[in-house]
């Protein structure tokens, strides 16, 4: 049978998920393996977009034998608006960064006052700047682009582990983007289920919160380090504008391109008012910023290709299929939530990237919220809880990718560290697992 690349007539296929493990084996394996041989970047020998080519070769065969054309469902979904949103926020934070630090924007934020913090205080602080503004403008990248920057220089200047800092603030943005009423995972999650973005907000806040106050325990305790030093030689404290323009458009809902946008130009203008920045030096950062995204780039567009091919040739269609007979095969809320689970995760691994794995899985999760008894609240909660985590641990997630590119560090160092998301993801499967009351069908029906 015939299958268009706009997803008619998907037979499920659990081959085609093939292609994502021999991605996943070629880019964790290779890094194990020159680890282990001594190479202090192993996990840099072999570049994450390079490892990905064998895996699209194989997806395209697969496609192939299905009777279906390779090239449109790949430039289709490296074309994806979402793939080249990220594109463009990945460009414009890493010239963000580079021109920022160049004029002396971190060292003025340093000398401002974050050296009369104790360091136990940094990464604690560090989470909740990030929760706060991805609650508020409802966008992790958003968050993450503009935090990062900063998050760099206080972790240089009090001696911190960068995994630790960048895994504080990781975890921080996918924090306030859970809970945010106007992030896209919201949206998606409420409308699919049929619930109110409030109710959901309050069904996620008995996980989100708890799973918060132990990150923010474990975060005080692990910043014990060195005290922040400003640093030695005098800087403008002007020279802070352009973090403070960046955070307080993001909070007043400002597009993320428009905001990163006004940054990087801000901060060549005060390079240029406070020092001796002249244009050929902003223009050459600018680019140099440029260049340090190009592996992050390459790979959000491969694996965007390599995310709809898995689609068309039935790989999510099968993980539907089998959380449909496990769902149908098994009574009682635990079962009903733990499909759903599986289902936002495993959605989640496949297309890295979190909304999507809503919009895909969103159906089959309210069939079996039906069937089980389950409130759309709570359905809609435990799509977007689950997406998240693994969204937020993902090596190959848009997050960790645009964190681990602005400091230069490996996305596994980043994402052993998210520990809000580990705790995230204990607390959420006790939720499941956890004798509780089993909804009356009035109240499932006053949540829809």
């Amino acid at each position: 049978m015939r299958q268009s690349s706009s997803g008619t007539d998907i037979t499920p296929s659990a081959l085609a998920l093939l292609p994502l493990f021999v991605f996943l084996l070629l880019f964790f394996g290779a890094g194990l393996y020159f680890t282990g041989r001594g190479e202090a970047m192993g996990f840099y020998q072999l570049h994450a977009p390079v490892a990905v080519l064998p895996a699209l070769g194989l997806a395209a065969w697969l496609a192939w034998r299905r009777r279906i054309g390779p090239m449109e469902p790949l430039l289709a979904g490296m074309g994806h608006p979402n793939v080249m949103l990220m594109c463009l926020v990945f460009l414009l934070a890493g010239a963000f960064a580079t021109v920022s630090k160049a004029v002396g924007a971190v060292d003025a934020v340093v000398a401002l006052g974050l050296g009369a913090l104790p360091a136990s205080l940094i990464l604690p602080g560090l989470f909740l700047v990030a929760g706060f503004i991805a609650l508020a403008i409802g966008t992790s990248m958003g968050t993450i682009a503009a935090v990062v920057p900063v998050a760099l220089g206080v972790s240089d200047a009090a001696g911190l582990d960068a995994g630790l800092v960048l895994g504080a603030v990781v975890g921080g943005a996918m924090f306030g983007d859970n809970l945010s009423i106007i992030s896209d995972t919201t949206i998606a999650a409420t409308r699919s289920q049929g619930c109110r973005m409030q109710d959901k907000f309050l069904e996620n806040m008995k996980i989100a919160l708890p799973a918060a106050v132990v990150t923010v325990i474990a975060l005080a305790w692990l910043g014990d380090s060195a005290p922040v030093e400003a640093p030695d030689d005098p800087v403008s404290r002007w020279l802070v504008l352009p973090y403070l323009a960046v955070l307080g458009l993001a909070l007043a809902g400002v597009n993320v391109v428009a905001v990163l946008a006004i940054g990087l130009v801000l901060a060549g203008v005060m390079g240029a008012w406070l020092g001796a920045y002249d244009p050929i030096s902003f223009s050459t950062d600018i680019y140099t910023g440029f260049e340090g995204m190009v592996e992050i780039t390459l790979l959000a567009l491969l694996i965007g290709g390599l995310a709809e091919l898995t689609r068309v040739t039935g790989g999510l269609a099968w993980l539907a299929s089998v959380i449909r007979r496990f769902a149908r095969g098994h009574r009682g809320r635990r079962a009903g939530e733990a499909s759903i689970a599986v289902l936002a995760a495993g959605s989640d691994a496949l297309t890295a990237n979190n909304t999507v794995a809503i919009l895909v899985s969103g159906s089959l999760a309210k069939d079996i919220a039906d069937h089980h008894g389950i409130s759309g609240r709570r359905s809609a909660s435990l799509l977007d809880v689950f997406s998240c985590v693994t969204q937020g641990l993902l090596p190959y997630g848009a997050q960790i990718l645009l964190a681990g590119s602005l400091a230069g560090i490996s996305p596994l160092v980043i994402a052993g560290q998210v520990y809000y998301c580990w705790v995230l993801a204990i607390i959420a499967i006790g939720f499941v697992v956890w004798p509780s009351r089993r909804p009356s069908a009035a109240a499932v029906g006053r949540t829809r």
